[in-house]
């Protein structure tokens, strides 16, 4: 009897054992369960937003077409050439107002650099397709010469020489802006050339008042 009640009691105590495991392990699980299943809910809730390697820029919503392609990839290279023509003027620019223009230039293009690299990103399309050596054909880009030129100039003769040659190039951002205007079809891109068409006419006029003083 007694060898019978120790068996009994060693068999219950060993039942007792398994079921708070099995117990405990069903409580992980279901915690382990939600956890990710949570996790696969946030991440299928964002499939259309793809982590930017453009310092914060995000992929331009919605439709878009080659003349939106074309338009940011003929555009980064330009706006490139305008911050090279800016970072001249450190040491090289004497005028007040053209340093205060250099400001502007580097504070609105870059950014816009970084927007335009980003749709072409959200959008599967290369940054650069061909169109040229660099750029050079693009409209307003200046020549390997015209950047010698501007870099051997200081003091009043680069402040002429750079107005002259930027006004140039926004002409040409401006041309390329407003074919985006006319053909694009991505929203977000075409309010980026109105930008582009609004604040680099302004600069052209400011510019060529400067050049009349000069």
């Amino acid at each position: 009897m007694r060898s019978f009640t120790h068996r009994t009691a060693g068999k219950i105590a060993l039942a007792g054992a398994t079921a708070l495991l099995l117990t405990a392990c069903g409580a992980d699980d279901g915690k382990s369960g939600t956890d990710h299943g949570g996790a696969a809910a946030t991440a299928s809730a964002t499939p259309s937003a793809p982590a930017s390697a453009s310092g914060g820029a995000a992929a331009a919503p919605g439709p878009f077409n080659d003349a939106d392609v074309m338009f940011a990839q003929m555009m980064i290279p330009h706006h490139e050439q305008a911050l090279e023509m800016a970072r001249l003027a450190d040491g090289r620019a004497q005028d007040p107002e053209v340093r205060k223009l250099v400001t502007a230039i580097e504070r609105a293009q870059d950014p816009e650099i970084r927007k335009m690299r980003a749709w072409l990103a959200g959008w599967g399309r290369p940054e650069a397709a061909g169109h040229g050596s660099g750029g050079h054909g693009m409209a307003g880009m200046m020549s390997e010469q015209d950047m010698k030129s501007l870099a051997a100039a200081e003091g009043k003769a680069f402040d002429r020489r750079f107005a002259e040659l930027m006004i140039a190039h926004h002409d040409g951002a401006v041309a390329m802006a407003e074919d985006e205007r006319r053909g694009g079809e991505n929203p977000t891109a075409k309010a980026l050339a109105d930008d582009v068409v609004r604040t680099q006419s302004a600069e052209v006029t400011a510019l060529r008042k400067i050049l009349d003083r000069l």
